[in-house]
């Protein structure tokens, strides 16, 4: 991106919104609640022909640096300083306030280029209101619709004249050199991969009940304070994606809101966060469940693992907060046995005590991480599967049902991300379920395909003595 542009504004004036519609997609929280951002939420932005950079930000507070909405501010703060070119958002339907003039004083003391957005401007109110935007001593007000979509022309070429043409539109030599490197790139997806590329990045979704130290865990991967944290439970709202490195290997880790029982889930704002955190498990491809070393294994923590599994995500379980375990060694035995009573379904799954505190672990946790992600990739070819079903059967014959043996006549794996397993036998209505747990403990022990969710399924063959359909 040529430059990157922080929205910033008091509470509840349709940041979110612009950065929607900037996106062109819904990846942040809208709610009428004030405050529903907090962290700051970067993207990639579109408008007319202009490509660039956005950041949303939490609404601007007056308050001390030790509370929730001080620590809100301090982001706010380090987004506008990250920026080239920060929109400062105002209600034309409600006018300045106190805090806008506020904002605007920090803004002109930053010394950077500013674009005032008179948001709301479809009211009919907004136009006596849009004068007073004068005031602020930051040019001419912008008024814009983000709900509705209105005034972005307009806003394309205010951001246009405060940036400068040469910084908002690149030489045509860097554009041809990038399409051909993306044209390039897609070429090279089109061609087979090998069973695992390293250097593709990897995608880690942090998940757990609230508190349990999801994003000070990723602040000190990261070694910054880039995620807000506290000692208040559910403060993550938003699934913040950041992308950084970990022995050359590109990680994108999203930090997700805490999971609490559903039925305890009863604001529309915790729903919208549940929502998010969902999605982001869903396009994940390991997911760290966050337990707390204190209480682990809660009835929650046992719902949160089995929807991962269910996803068919690879898990790894992370016991933080693992500096206040006195009697480790005792706790370890004890997690350890715990962890393969109630998770038998992704027997061997990767267990690491951590500190997202102090840092300790977490090296061990990536190497995990890393390691699941090359068992859920794991392809294994037809014919090495058909001698493994073979002498599986010879070892434990599927049971007769009403007299008559069922066969398992052919194997082959038909997806990896799990693995996925089809198998072609007769009469699979009859097969029982204990067979197919034989079946797949005996791929995991066999193939090495450790802690990761497994699935086999049964097909019916054709019958070639079934009588046809006699021609007239």
């Amino acid at each position: 991106m040529s430059f990157t542009v922080a929205i910033v504004g008091r509470p509840n004036v349709g940041k979110s919104t612009l950065f929607n519609r900037l996106a062109g997609r819904k990846l942040a929280l809208v709610d009428d609640t004030p405050g529903v951002t907090r962290d700051r939420r970067p993207g990639d932005a579109r408008l007319v022909d202009l490509k660039f950079g956005i950041i949303d930000t939490a609404g601007l507070e007056e308050s001390g640096p030790d509370t929730l909405e001080g620590r809100m501010r301090a982001q706010t703060e380090a987004a506008i300083d990250e920026a080239d070119l920060s929109l400062f958002l105002i209600d034309a339907k409600l006018g300045l306030t106190p805090a806008d003039e506020t904002l605007a004083t920090i803004l002109r003391k930053r010394g950077k280029p500013v674009v005032v957005v008179a948001n709301k401007a479809e009211a009919r109110s907004a136009e006596a209101n849009l004068y007073d935007a004068f005031r602020l001593g930051l040019g001419e007000p912008c008024p814009v619709s983000a709900e509705h979509g209105e005034g972005m022309l307009d806003l394309r070429d205010a951001i246009v004249e405060a940036i400068g043409e040469d910084q908002a539109f690149p030489q045509d030599e860097d554009v041809a050199v990038t399409n051909v490197d993306l044209q390039q790139s897609a070429d090279e997806e089109d061609d087979e991969e090998p069973a695992y590329d390293e250097t593709k990045p990897l995608r880690v979704a942090i998940v757990g009940r609230p508190n349990a130290g999801k994003s000070t865990l990723i602040n000190r991967f990261l070694g910054e304070d880039r995620l807000l944290t506290g000692p208040e439970a559910g403060i993550t709202r938003d699934s913040i994606s950041v992308e950084w490195e970990w022995n050359g290997r590109r990680i994108k880790m999203f930090d997700t809101a805490g999971l609490r029982r559903k039925a305890r889930v009863q604001e529309k704002l915790e729903k919208l966060s549940v929502a998010d955190a969902l999605r982001a498990i869903r396009f994940a491809e390991v997911v760290v469940i966050v337990l707390d070393a204190d209480a682990p294994f809660e009835k929650q923590d046992l719902q949160i693992a089995d929807l991962v599994i269910r996803e068919g995500r690879a898990p790894v379980i992370a016991f933080n907060k693992w500096d206040r375990v006195e009697d480790r060694q005792e706790a370890l035995e004890d997690l350890r046995e715990k962890t393969e009573r109630l998770l038998p379904q992704v027997r061997g799954i990767r267990a690491v005590p951590i500190s997202g505190l102090t840092g300790s672990g977490l090296d061990r946790m990536m190497q995990s991480v890393l390691e699941t992600h090359r068992v859920w990739n794991r392809r294994i070819s037809t014919a090495r599967l058909n001698r493994w079903l073979e002498s599986m059967q010879v070892q434990h014959p599927p049971p007769a049902v009403s007299g008559r043996r069922i066969r398992l006549k052919y194997m082959t794996q038909i997806k990896a991300r799990p693995p996925g397993f089809v198998i072609s036998c007769t009469r699979p209505e009859s097969l029982p379920t204990s067979y197919t747990r034989y079946l797949i403990n005996g791929l995991r022990e066999d193939f090495d395909l450790p802690g990761i969710p497994i699935r086999v399924s049964y097909r019916k063959g054709d019958n070639p003595y079934a009588p046809r359909k006699k021609k007239r």
